[in-house]
């Protein structure tokens, strides 16, 4: 597969792939059966557009989709879902008005790359025709991290045995539109728009044909623009390369998307497509520089880790506080886009320390989304905020009421009743993101807001009994198998968390910003007396946790439940709770994911070392991980109690969960909890970063192979670069940008560094005892 060989910037292609085997996915032939899946993998997307990876000239068995982010339609009673918008890189080619198609003639080969670096989507083909003629295709497609309303397309045709003509068709509605969410289209303003259930989209594109004697005419234009033809004679072995540019808007957006969408057309195309591409590959460039995790010694363990990175940083808008990162991303329509707690839980810490920017928007989407918790705790006659366990756009609960599944039973879904944990969830994103950041302004508009409303759910929703304790009772905790249960220690120590940085913000702000804290009281209506009663609250919340044996009982009368094999399950091919049944799961002790591990992998420096290590042993052969979410925590908590073959173990089962679908339902789009979580793995895991009210400390447990690691992070306006090293032990933190800070080792040696210098912390066999500082 040489033909990448054959591309040239003046000829073939403005861009080429990235040199480094390291930084592409790579997918060779065809296979009906995972195309989908590979679709969801080589997806491109920039937070505001996504479009999946699917043949161009379309097949049977692709399944194209573009999205929006934050355009949902309601889709009868199911509630809302993302819109599916048509195909827009779908191309056409006849040669002497036969079509090329994979599933007619002969494929010579054919490659899909997925350039991780630069955000780039590649694929060759060459095909043999019925005459016996050979053409190759190689295209080009982004999603612009430059300009998010933007979309580019190249492709570079190869009369390679023949010369003949060759007939190009693009169009913006191919055969497959009726699977789209499109109800009328009207040409307007030079642009598109397109009516999506009751929603507006405007689309406008160029295309130019460059060949060896010029820029080729269009030759025809199809009703209302939504279809171009072009024509030319080519000459042996001559390349023609087809360039277009779209740009999208949603009324969402803008007032008017197709005058929107035509007038940001003009802009980009004074510049041309050069300019686009290379300044999408420039913000790619400038991303990883902030974000890039380096791996020495375990190259599918880097694979993964890039994997990762390019999707959470696909995944989130910074410039739109309105829109969240649903489970699947912009990559596939699983879960009907919806937002869960995986966003704040196992995505945000990433954006956190590589991205501050974008995390401050994706939690203003939960602050703009209050009105919706604050309706749904209403409803249920709770005080405060009760967010949406599945959330769309107004922050209404978006949970289906009931299922089918494959036997054709209904069965009621009450996760949107009864997961409550999701208050507390997003109060604990709010924390981390003021304490990593010290970000004074998102408190006072919209953290504290969030943290109080939370707290007064909670004081509704717990209730003190005879015992004299507080309970909440019929939730259900990360462990879905579980419904209705009393006390699940998950759910109320994430409520005491809730309960008391609730009460800790108004204290600090009371102190630290006394004028402002006195007109968001106000605007509150917050009484003197909350913080204490949230206080005694968490005081006297029941959490399950027994001192002499030092476990948590995941929820009220676990312990007494049937012990079930569980390990025996985890290579079948059927989920644990199939083979069981939903009853007799539902009396066992089987979990579905970490649920008392989770508070580990959380709370870690609210327990003692010995508390970690009891529950973890306990639960750890308890969980059948029936969600994408559990490997990568169980991964990152292992490696804490530096059980490493384990850790390593649960790091592989959590990067194949997408890389080698090992759910099976990777077809949906690619599992961005599982992505974020895969990120907390290596750098709270096996880097062991712990941050601190006055810097950061490290706790390092390199996995087997893993000679070396690096990686950057943001810490309150600061741009840290730390480096791991195995043998001998090292490890060394620099301030690449910003003030003085403190950085340490775990239970050992500390010391402040300033901008332009670094840290180097020496281990001599018995522990980290000396450190030097260097420039």
């Amino acid at each position: 597969m040489a033909v990448w060989n054959c591309l040239t910037q003046t000829s073939d292609f403005i861009l080429l792939p990235t040199a480094d085997p390291g930084w592409l996915l790579v997918e060779d032939g065809v296979n009906p059966a995972r195309e989908r899946e590979i679709e969801s993998l080589f997806a491109v997307s920039n937070g505001y557009l996504g479009v999946r990876a699917s043949i161009a000239e379309g097949t049977r068995f692709s399944h194209p989709s573009t999205l929006v982010a934050g355009l949902f339609i309601m889709d009868g009673g199911l509630g809302p879902r993302l819109a599916v918008l048509p195909d827009l890189s779908h191309i056409e080619l006849k040669v002497e008005e036969e079509r090329l198609s994979l599933e007619a003639g002969r494929v010579l080969a054919h490659r899909r790359q997925l350039d991780l670096r630069q955000g780039v989507l590649w694929r060759e083909w060459r095909q043999q025709d019925s005459s016996g003629r050979v053409t190759r295709v190689i295209y080009l497609e982004l999603t612009s991290l430059a300009d998010r309303h933007v979309f580019l397309q190249s492709v570079a045709i190869t009369a390679e045995n023949y010369a003949g003509t060759i007939n190009l068709a693009a169009r913006l509605f191919p055969s497959n539109a009726a699977a789209t969410d499109v109800e009328q289209v009207v040409t307007e303003s030079g642009a598109l728009l397109m009516g999506v259930s009751g929603n507006e989209i405007g689309i406008a594109t160029i295309s130019e044909i460059h060949s060896s004697i010029g820029v080729l005419p269009r030759y025809e234009t199809g009703p209302d623009s939504r279809v171009e033809r072009w024509s030319w004679k080519t000459t042996l072995g001559e390349t023609v390369r087809f360039d277009r540019i779209f740009t999208i808007f949603a009324s969402r957006d803008v007032a008017n998307p197709a005058r929107a969408a035509r007038d940001h057309l003009a802009s980009v195309g004074v510049h041309g497509f050069r300019t686009a591409a290379v300044s999408h590959v420039d913000a790619w460039r400038r991303r990883w520089e902030e974000a890039e995790i380096r791996i020495v010694g375990d190259d599918e363990a880097q694979r993964a880790l890039r994997f990762a990175t390019y999707h959470l940083i696909a995944a989130a808008n910074s410039a739109d506080e309105h829109v969240s990162v649903g489970a699947r991303g912009l990559t596939g329509e699983a879960y009907r886009g919806h937002v869960f707690w995986d966003t704040e839980i196992y995505m945000l810490p990433f954006y956190i320390l590589t991205d501050p920017p974008t995390a401050r928007a994706l939690l203003m989407y939960r602050y703009y989304t209050l009105g919706g918790a604050q309706r749904k705790a209403k409803e249920r006659a709770y005080e405060g905020a009760l967010y949406a366990w599945e959330s769309a756009d107004t922050g209404d609960e978006a949970t289906p009421r009931s299922a089918i599944l494959p036997d054709g039973r209904v069965i009621t879904i009450l996760t949107g009743d009864r997961e409550h944990h999701i208050s507390a969830d997003i109060a604990y994103a709010v924390w981390q993101y003021w304490r990593a950041s010290g970000d004074d302004s998102f408190m006072l508009e919209a953290g504290a807001k969030i943290l109080v409303e939370t707290a007064r759910f909670w004081v509704s929703r717990a209730q003190v009994e005879s015992d004299g304790r507080a309970h909440i009772r019929q939730v259900i905790g990360p462990d879905e198998y579980h419904e209705t249960v009393d006390d699940n220690a998950f759910t109320n120590t994430m409520a005491i968390f809730n309960l008391e940085s609730a009460a800790d913000t108004v204290e600090i702000l009371q102190r630290e910003r006394a004028a402002d804290w006195r007109q968001l009281c106000t605007d509150l209506h917050l009484s003197g007396k909350e913080p204490t009663t949230w206080r005694a609250l968490a005081g006297a919340l029941v959490t399950g946790f027994d001192p002499a044996t030092k476990l948590f009982e995941q929820f009220a009368g676990y312990f007494e439940l049937e012990e079930i094999d569980v390990a025996a399950h985890r290579g079948s091919a059927t989920p644990i709770d199939t083979c069981l049944g939903p009853e007799r799961i539902r009396r066992s002790k089987a979990i579905k994911q970490a649920d008392v591990v989770a508070l580990s992998a959380l709370l870690w420096e609210k327990w003692p070392f010995a508390v970690h290590e009891a529950n973890f042993r306990y639960y750890e052969p308890r969980t059948g991980h029936g969600s994408s979410l559990s490997p990568a925590l169980h991964a990152l908590v292992a490696t804490r109690l530096n059980d490493r073959t384990l850790a390593q173990a649960y790091f592989r089962q959590a990067a194949e969960i997408d890389l080698a679908n090992n759910m099976g339902n990777a077809a949906g789009g690619v599992h961005m909890g599982a992505l974020g979580a895969l990120w907390q793995a290596a750098v709270f895991g096996v880097a062991g970063l712990r941050v601190r009210e006055n810097g950061i400390v490290l706790d390092p447990h390199l996995l087997p192979g893993w000679s070396e690691m690096a990686f950057p992070l943001k810490w309150r306006g600061r741009l840290l670069r730390v480096r791991l090293q195995a043998d001998p032990r090292r490890i060394e933190v620099a301030i690449e940008r910003g003030d003085e800070l403190t950085v340490g080792v775990l239970d050992g040696p500390a010391c402040r560094i300033r901008g332009g210098q670094h840290a180097v912390f020496h281990e001599n066999g018995s522990g980290w005892a000396n450190w030097e500082i260097g420039q």
